[in-house]
């Protein structure tokens, strides 16, 4: 067993008996007469169709039509029907449901990477959101249509949004760092016919060309017929009409109220491009019924979310977490924190800064984020002003205790839950969560979500316990992706082919003896060491221990002898040296950590690892630039410069002597 799931661990935090009483997930359990989270979730599981017609309930959606069966699963498991013969637009249930009564509350607060900030109430947004689904419609878009938006994650991406689906079109979310031909390969697979993008965006004070970008992709995209470009001042562009026109000229004021157009609770609403490992991203087709219900569940009962909060997560509408938090945020009536450019830049409290500034109370970081803020210890955010944090969120990556413990206790001062959250893009929210009326450990998960089947299953297909396996789902949800556009047998292959009625997700996860849930990095990073199986988080949680260590990768490489050998690409802290000896202590480090067989065979030094956006290390990526193999998708890479890294530490001798550990 790792030091991820070590036999015996305290909790470190505890709830309160008023931060239990005060929680919505408690008044939902006392609403319904539930004594315990266990059986509320049994009883999720067993009768799904009174669980979601309670979550529609106590979060007090508004329905265009009433639904006549909550699902309908006769067509399989699959392709389950949710909310049959009603009608549903979130976008109502962001913003016409909320007015008149929060019209003056703030709905967006945002800051950007020179610090001007900006603050719009719901009834700002919901006029701008009015003018530019009118303006949209002038232009002939419609219901179905598809459109792109590729912008900074600003107040105009998220009105954008908002105005694309309630005109019943259909929004194509894409990372603001992509270039031109990842824009190009989504709008042509989705069959857009519309881009909205920005002049350009700052990111460590240096300028992104969005604009030039868009322009270069639709030389690719050619069923694109009209872009429209926001101007922020940030670089030269001539809109002079034809298919290009400007944000300003689009919302002008005037258009009047456009009422929502009605849509079926399985419209789609969005699709959510997941990057492949073959180098075809996958269009995940999210409906109005599905991912923002699903949000706005998850954000109620996991994360304590309440009107009066303002959530920060920080991420970037091409990640999930982007789309996520608008829609279920909104769906709340909370404040949605929006944070431009680097967290770090121009200084290293500018986070910490962002959440004082903008009165933060529900904060969402990545793991890898928290370790990159320990580069620069706690001083920076002893500086400033956290007390108004109430709940800690994070995703993306596995923890290791030391980074999981300094948001605890240096960011949350010991007194906020970290929820850890685990799903994916084509889950619409979580598989795995923690719940804030349950004592937490380091690094795991308290259990399954609300209305989610999970279990661990090994290579034969039956429940597994204390060892790794495959996350599976053995039911349907509404917020699951509603198949892949334009490929329904890649989705049964890619999720429900391997064992009947079950969703396998792809990731590595492991149930301990004390039902503790922990996951182990995708189930595409294992690591198989003469047969027996590794999740990478196990390997770099070990090395985490050491005070050298800023951050890791492990990786399996090919070996004759015993299929695949653990190799380790390490970041060290200033101050320390890559030597041999180094090399020594690290693997001594992990064999004592995780067993002897396992202990990184070679081990290379490297000044930054390739990551996404929201800051997960790309270990798939790293392995095969150093095998010079197909490196699939690198649309989501946020530092080409870590690539260089990776080559550079082919020439290295990353070998350790053996007879150590």
């Amino acid at each position: 067993m790792s030091d991820l799931a070590p036999a015996q661990v305290a909790p470190a935090w505890r709830p309160t008996r008023a931060q239990v009483e005060s929680s919505r997930l408690f008044a939902f359990m006392c609403r319904y007469g539930e004594t315990s989270y266990a059986s509320l979730h049994r009883r999720s599981v067993d009768d799904p169709a009174w669980f979601w017609k309670a979550v529609s309930d106590d979060l007090g959606l508004r329905w265009g039509t009433p639904w006549s069966q909550v699902l309908d699963d006769s067509p399989g498991v699959a392709w389950t029907r949710w909310w049959v013969g009603g009608q549903y637009n979130y976008v109502e249930n962001c913003l016409d449901r909320h007015l008149p009564r929060l019209a003056s509350k703030p709905a967006l607060r945002y800051q950007d990477e020179k610090g001007a900030s900006r603050v719009l109430t719901y009834g700002e947004v919901y006029a701008e959101v009015n003018q530019l689904s009118a303006g949209l419609r002038r232009l002939g878009l419609g219901k179905g249509d598809r459109v792109g938006i590729f912008m900074p994650l600003t107040p105009e991406c998220i009105i954008a949004t908002l105005a694309v689906s309630r005109l019943g079109a259909i929004y194509v979310p894409m990372f603001s760092g992509y270039g031109s031909s990842a824009v190009a390969s989504r709008l042509r697979d989705a069959g857009a016919v519309a881009l909205i993008t920005a002049d350009g965006a700052w990111r460590r004070g240096r300028l992104v060309p969005l604009y030039q970008r868009a322009k270069e992709a639709l030389e690719d995209a050619p069923a694109v017929r009209m872009l429209i470009v926001k101007r922020y001042g940030l670089g030269d562009v001539a809109t002079v009409g034809g298919c290009e026109h400007s944000w300003e000229d689009v919302v002008a004021p005037g258009h009047g109220d456009f009422e929502v157009v009605p849509t079926a609770a399985d419209d789609p609403c969005m699709l959510l491009y997941t990057s492949g490992t073959t180098g075809r991203p996958k269009g995940t087709v999210h409906v109005h019924g599905g991912f923002p219900i699903k949000a706005a569940m998850d954000l109620a009962y996991a994360f304590d979310l309440r009107e009066e909060d303002t959530l920060f997560w920080f991420t970037d509408l091409g990640w999930m977490m982007g789309p996520w938090e608008i829609m279920g945020g909104l769906t709340i009536g909370a404040t949605i924190a929006l944070c431009d450019g680097a967290m770090d830049y121009p200084g290293p409290d500018r986070l910490w800064r962002f959440l004082t500034q903008e009165q933060v109370t529900a904060c969402g970081l990545s793991p890898t984020a928290i370790r990159a803020q320990m580069a620069h210890g706690a001083h920076p955010l002893q500086e400033h002003d956290l007390s108004r944090l109430r709940v800690l969120g994070s995703t993306g990556e596995p923890w290791n205790p030391e980074a999981w413990l300094f948001y605890l206790n240096e960011v949350g001062g010991g007194r906020c839950p970290i929820i850890n959250y685990s799903g994916g893009t084509e889950v619409g929210g979580g598989i795995l969560w923690c719940t804030p009326i349950e004592a937490q450990k380091p690094c795991c998960f308290t259990g399954p979500a609300l209305g989610m089947d999970v279990d661990v299953y090994d290579e034969r297909g039956g429940p597994l316990r204390d060892s790794v396996g495959e996350l599976v789902i053995r039911n349907s949800w509404p917020g699951m992706t509603q198949g892949l556009w334009g490929d329904p047998d890649r989705y049964l292959a890619t999720y429900w082919s391997r064992w009947p009625g079950v969703w396998v997700h792809g990731d590595f996860a492991l149930v301990d003896h004390e039902g503790r849930w922990f996951i182990q990095g995708r189930s595409d990073d294992t690591i198989k060491v003469a047969g027996k199986r590794l999740g990478p988080a196990e390997v770099e949680s070990a090395l985490a221990a050491h005070a050298g260590v800023l951050e890791s990768a492990a990786v399996g490489l090919p070996d004759r002898t015993k299929g695949e050998i653990v190799a380790a690409f390490v970041v060290l802290r200033n101050g320390y040296e890559a030597c041999a000896r180094a090399r020594m202590e690290l693997r001594d480090l992990v064999a004592n950590a995780v067993g002897k067989p396992f202990a990184p065979t070679q081990l290379f030094f490297v000044n930054e690892l390739p990551k996404t956006r929201n800051g997960k290390i790309m270990r798939r990526l790293v392995r095969a630039l150093f095998l010079h193999s197909n490196a699939g998708d690198l649309s989501s890479l946020e530092n080409p410069t870590a690539l260089d890294e990776v080559e550079r530490a082919r020439s290295q001798d990353g070998t350790i002597p053996d007879g150590v550990g």
